[in-house]
């Protein structure tokens, strides 16, 4: 393992449980997803940022977040770590 790899390792603290993460959602964030839910949306993980929570969700394998307000963006910059398997 190079030291980068070994840096982000270390800088993921435990995974969070899917609980966990709707519970760190905002109650506009829940309502949103709620209502994405019946088109196959499902959330991923909540990312902590300087604004407040950000909702990561997808649909097959299109990514989208929703922002604390609960405003859904499909033309989201999030970029995602990708872990290679073990």
């Amino acid at each position: 393992m190079d030291v980068a790899s070994y840096q982000f390792q270390e800088q993921r603290k435990h995974c969070l449980s899917n609980i966990e993460h709707w519970d760190n959602a905002s109650a506009e964030q829940k309502i949103t997803l709620y209502k994405l839910h019946n088109y196959g949306y499902r959330l991923l993980f909540i990312r902590n940022t300087p604004e407040g929570p950000l909702a990561v969700i997808s649909q097959d394998n299109e990514i989208a977040v929703i922002d604390t307000d609960g405003t859904l963006n499909l033309q989201h910059q999030i970029k995602l770590r990708h872990c290679p398997a073990d």
